[in-house]
């Protein structure tokens, strides 16, 4: 659609923070008003629509669509995401391991056990890691702990950590990603260790190599809106 606007500002409302385009609060594709929970996080989506040109392109505003979600989707029913979100913990990528070559399993090992590691001490979690794809089964106390966590999130946390933990594979990434022990290169690197294995095997594909690309770009985007909600 073509701008249909001249000044972008961001207001105090509320119940947090807004922006306005001529005066007027943006709203999302549902018709809510859009009220955010910090001022950060405000000033960069002002910024995406300040920084259209002559045609505002949609596809180009990742903090726009995650704020949307967050309102239209995530607020109505936070609790039906946040168990979409946990059950990777069931099935969590650091937990299936290759069984060769050794090269690969070095390389899963010395990524994913600091990860697990980790989470023990966080979340007094016990995860057992297995090979193969077969599904193991994994502690029940340990899952109640996941969920109890992610159900604490708030809506706009929870829409960013849909996608992390979706393009990740792994709960245990995204909650090392949210909690900054993992930086987005990290988490990124720590995710694609399968597909990078693959790629130096096999070669890269192009329509893959789009695909990841994309994927990249949208994690960017949700640990971009994830950082900014730390005002």
């Amino acid at each position: 659609m073509k701008r249909f606007y001249t000044d972008v500002m961001t207001v105090e409302v509320e119940d947090g923070f807004g922006v306005t385009l001529d005066g007027r609060r943006i709203r999302t594709p549902l018709k809510r008003a859009v009220s955010l929970p910090t001022r950060r996080l405000a000033h960069a989506l002002a910024q995406e629509w300040e920084a259209q040109q002559d045609v505002v392109d949609l596809k180009t505003m990742g903090i726009n669509r995650l704020v949307n979600i967050a309102i239209d989707e995530v607020m109505p029913d936070p609790a039906r995401l946040a168990s979409e979100i946990s059950a990777y913990g069931g099935s969590d990528l650091v937990c299936y391991r290759a069984d060769a070559p050794d090269e690969l399993v070095q390389r899963q090992a010395g990524a994913w056990d600091p990860l697990l590691a980790w989470a023990a001490e966080e979340f007094a979690l016990k995860l057992t890691v297995t090979t193969g794809v077969m599904p193991v089964a994994q502690d029940g106390d340990s899952l109640t702990r996941l969920s109890r966590e992610v159900a604490a999130f708030d809506a706009f946390t929870l829409g960013a950590m849909r996608d992390v933990v979706g393009i990740c594979g792994s709960l245990v990434i995204g909650l090392a990603l949210h909690a900054r022990f993992l930086d987005i290169d990290a988490a990124w690197a720590a995710a694609q260790i399968d597909e990078d294995w693959q790629i130096e095997k096999w070669g890269e594909d192009s329509e893959a190599m789009a695909r990841r690309a994309n994927a990249f770009a949208a994690l960017q985007h949700a640990d971009h809106l994830l950082r900014l909600l730390k005002d």
